[in-house]
């Protein structure tokens, strides 16, 4: 194994950010549903899901096999390719937390990847049936899946405990609750800290200082599941409140079948080797509980808005890899361009992000307009076959809900709303 090159060490420190941001951007994924539902408390919530995304980095190389040997050509690829993908794939992620819209990391990572590589050495550099059949069909595949799948949990759950005594069953729901985001977390782990590391390693064989077909180094693995862990417990507030309050109004039954869905959808699809995204999936999940209960309510504006997000992630990303991959061409002057460019697009969204503050303390609070949004005609058809809890059920699960907080600083108890 030969040294490590100036820009394979900035290339490798470059996929550490991303994965760093991967880990804020996707904490929803794991934490939003039971942040919402009062299940744990907010800072409790994301450093559980930060500690168990490092583990779960640990447990298998399927999906980082998958983008460092499978997606484009290693022959193909050189170290500023991989550093243009990941300007493409950050640039995308920060983008979308600033407007607090659930996109896939994953997929502005692969479209970044795509459209360098592209750039670099062609369209024939690009294995299509690997982008199709472990990329593109699992997109569609995951949100349809895990939401079918939460949707009859979360009728099954109504329909099993209708006889169930109110307290006991909150109190159960919320215990399931913390295990599922837990095995969600795990999921994560397992899933998308593999991206980073198959990055990484696909940089490594194009520097030329890991042999090709090489599995990930210890050394890759173990800084990857650092880098997410630490950008989870950061928070990525903003989504959490788009997941947990934005799409629908989640009781503890629900968030429990949601996140137990989405968890079984994301493990099997890293056994399998599919590079899954993972917000999908608990997307589809929460949308899928959401609709599993009678009287609940998906609101289609918001899940239009994050469609469309999903629709343009992959060429988003592909058009701004294979952009700075142009740049980088021109010699070291165009990498640094380039490296100054994502430096400074990333100071100043933080920047616009400053203007209005999303954090632990006011996660919870819901745009009173996305609250009146009335139902749409899926929510209202799935709504009228649903079964109710009993009465009784739910006044009993109402009485153990605290109200409200009425001051922005402390943690917000849930509202009756989002349980």
């Amino acid at each position: 194994m030969e040294g490590i090159s100036l820009i394979l060490a900035i290339v490798v420190v470059t996929a550490l950010a991303f994965d760093f941001t991967n880990g804020f951007h996707d904490t929803a994924n794991a934490m939003a549903t039971t942040i919402s539902t009062g299940a744990l408390k907010p800072k409790v919530a994301v450093a559980m899901s930060a500690v168990l995304n490092l583990v779960g980095a640990f447990l298998s190389v399927e999906v980082a096999n998958t983008i460092s040997k499978g997606l484009v050509d290693e022959s193909g690829i050189r170290p500023e390719v991989i550093f243009a993908a990941l300007v493409g794939a950050i640039l995308w992620n920060l983008l979308t937390w600033l407007v607090g819209l659930p996109s896939s990391s994953s997929h502005a990572l692969m479209g970044g990847l795509v459209g360098a590589t592209i750039a670099s050495a062609g369209v024939g550099a690009v294995h299509g049936d690997v982008l199709v059949t472990k990329v593109l069909i699992p997109a569609i595949a995951a949100p349809l899946v895990a939401g079918v799948a939460a949707m009859i949990a979360a009728r099954l759950t109504y329909t099993l405990g209708r006889k169930a005594d109110g307290k006991a069953a909150a109190k159960g729901y919320r215990a399931g609750q913390i295990a599922s985001a837990g095995l969600v977390s795990l999921a994560h782990g397992t899933n998308d800290a593999q991206k980073t590391m198959g990055i990484i390693t696909l940089a490594l064989v194009a520097g030329g200082s890991l042999a090709p077909d090489s599995d990930p180094p210890m050394w890759v693995i173990l800084s990857a599941g650092v880098a997410i862990a630490l950008g989870t417990y950061l928070g990525g507030w903003r989504i959490i409140r788009t997941m947990g309050k934005g799409l629908t109004d989640l009781q503890p039954q629900q968030g429990f079948a949601a996140q137990t869905s989405a968890a079984t959808v994301i493990l099997a699809s890293s056994h399998l080797g599919f590079s899954l995204s993972t917000t999908h999936s608990v997307s589809g999940a929460v949308m899928g509980a959401g609709l599993g209960r009678k009287g609940g309510v998906v609101r289609w504006s918001t899940a239009t808005r994050m469609f469309v997000a999903w629709g343009l992630t992959l060429p988003a990303a592909a058009l701004v890899g294979a952009l700075a991959e142009w740049v980088t061409g021109f010699g070291d002057w165009g990498t640094a361009v380039v490296a100054v460019f994502l430096v400074g697009s990333s100071f100043a969204i933080w920047k616009v992000s400053r203007r209005e503050v999303v954090d632990h303390t006011n996660v919870n609070d819901v745009d009173e307009a996305a609250e009146q949004e009335p139902p749409g005609v899926v929510t209202t058809a799935m709504a009228a076959v649903t079964p109710p809890p009993t009465a009784a059920a739910a006044e009993e699960l109402a009485a153990t809900i605290p109200a409200p907080a009425s001051h922005a600083g402390s943690d917000p108890a849930p509202s009756q709303a989002a349980v």
